[in-house]
C-alpha cells in the first residue's frame, strides 16, 4: 500500500480538476487525477472546444478547446502528478489509510480525494418534437464540435440559455445566415452577450416552440408554433443546432461506499469544500454551498482551498504559502 498510497486522488479531470492537480503539484504533494474519458478535458473538451469562455480570468476571449491546452501544459510541468485516463473509478471506500480507490484499471489508495467530477455522467437534452427521429441524424446537432461544418449554411439554434447565445454568435462567424428560436420573449443569459446578440445579424425567433421538423429537399423545414396562439411558422434551414442544456446524474457517485451528503443531488461542502466525509472534499459544479455559482471561475478558485486545506490537515507543520509565487521555485 505504501507505495500505492497518494496525498490528493483527484476524481475527475475536467479544467477544474485539471487545476486542482497542478496546484497539488506546487504544494509537492503526491497527487493523482483519475478521468473516465480518453483525454483530460472533461465536458469542456467533448462538448464545447469552439465555445469561447469568458470567465477566466486574464483571458479576453479563448476557446473550450484553447483553455484545456492551456490547462494540460500547465499540468504537464507537474511530471509528480499521475495523470490517469480511459480510467472509470468503481468505488470510494473508506480504510485506515484515507481512501481505497478501485477502478477499470487497478486499486490505489490515497490520505485525502477531492471530487471533482462536474455533475456526474451527462446526457445533452433532446428535442421533441414530430418526426424528429426522422430527420435528426441528417440535421440535428446538441454541440458545435467543428464550426467548419456550418460554414455557408442557414443554420438555427434552438434554445435560450448562455449557451445558446454563445452558439449564436459564434456561428455567426461562419454561417451563411443563423436565427434562434426559443420560448420565450427573453433570453437567460449575461447581459453583456445579450447585448451582442441584439446587435448582430442573428435572426430573433421569439416565443416559439418547434412543433414538427421535415426534410423538403436538401433542407429542414421547422414548423414552429407561437406561443399562447395558434399561429405556426415554416422556417428553412441546413442545420439546427438544439441547446436546451444538460440531464446529468451522480449515479457513479451513488454506487461508492462512502455517501458524502447531498443537497438536491449536489454534495454539500463546507467553507474549506470538505464534505460530510472527513477527507473528502468536492469542487467545481458538483460541489454545492450558500451563494455558489457553476462557473469555470469559481471552481477554479475552489481548487487551491480544497488542496491548502488537506494539506494543513495532512502536514501541520509544513507552513502554508501566504502568497502564489511563494509556492514554487
Amino acid at each position: 500500500m505504501t507505495n500505492n498510497l497518494y496525498d490528493i486522488t483527484i476524481i475527475g479531470g475536467g479544467p477544474i480538476g485539471m487545476f486542482a492537480g497542478f496546484y497539488a503539484g506546487l504544494r509537492n504533494a503526491k497527487a493523482q487525477i483519475i478521468e473516465s474519458l480518453p483525454e483530460m478535458g472533461g465536458q469542456v473538451k467533448a462538448l464545447y472546444p469552439e465555445k469561447t469562455i469568458l470567465d477566466v480570468a486574464g483571458f479576453a476571449g479563448l476557446t473550450g478547446a484553447e483553455l484545456i491546452a492551456n490547462l494540460q501544459e500547465q499540468l504537464d510541468t507537474m511530471t509528480e502528478v499521475d495523470q490517469k485516463v480511459d480510467t472509470k473509478v468503481l468505488n470510494l471506500k473508506k480504510v485506515d489509510a484515507g481512501f481505497e480507490i478501485t477502478t477499470t484499471k487497478g486499486v490505489s489508495y490515497s490520505k485525502a480525494v477531492i471530487l471533482a467530477a462536474g455533475n456526474g455522467s451527462f446526457k445533452p437534452r433532446e428535442l421533441r418534437a414530430e418526426n424528429v427521429d426522422a430527420v435528426a441524424d441528417k440535421f440535428i446537432s446538441y454541440s458545435v464540435t467543428n464550426l467548419e461544418k456550418f460554414a455557408g449554411k442557414d443554420v438555427m439554434v434552438a434554445g435560450g440559455g448562455d449557451s445558446a447565445v454563445d452558439m449564436a454568435l459564434l456561428l455567426e462567424k461562419v454561417a451563411n445566415q443563423v436565427s434562434i428560436l426559443h420560448r420565450r420573449a427573453e433570453f437567460r443569459g449575461l447581459e453583456h452577450m445579450i447585448d451582442k446578440l441584439n446587435e448582430s445579424s442573428v435572426q430573433i425567433l421569439t416565443p416559439y416552440l418547434i412543433k414538427r421538423l421535415d426534410q423538403v429537399d436538401d433542407k429542414l423545414q421547422v414548423t414552429a408554433k407561437k406561443v399562447k396562439t395558434d399561429e405556426e411558422t415554416q422556417f428553412s434551414v441546413d442545420e439546427l443546432v438544439v441547446n436546451y442544456g444538460f440531464i446529468s446524474n451522480n449515479k457513479d457517485l451513488q454506487s461508492f461506499e462512502v455517501q458524502p451528503e447531498l443537497e438536491h443531488n449536489l454534495v454539500k461542502v463546507n467553507s474549506e469544500l470538505e464534505t460530510s466525509e472527513p477527507g473528502l472534499f468536492s469542487i467545481g459544479d458538483q460541489a454545492t454551498y450558500l451563494g455558489k455559482d457553476t462557473l469555470i471561475a469559481t471552481g477554479l478558485g475552489e481548487a487551491p482551498i480544497a488542496v491548502n486545506t488537506i494539506m494543513k490537515q495532512l502536514y501541520p507543520d509544513r507552513r502554508l504559502p501566504i502568497h502564489s509565487t511563494s509556492l514554487h521555485k
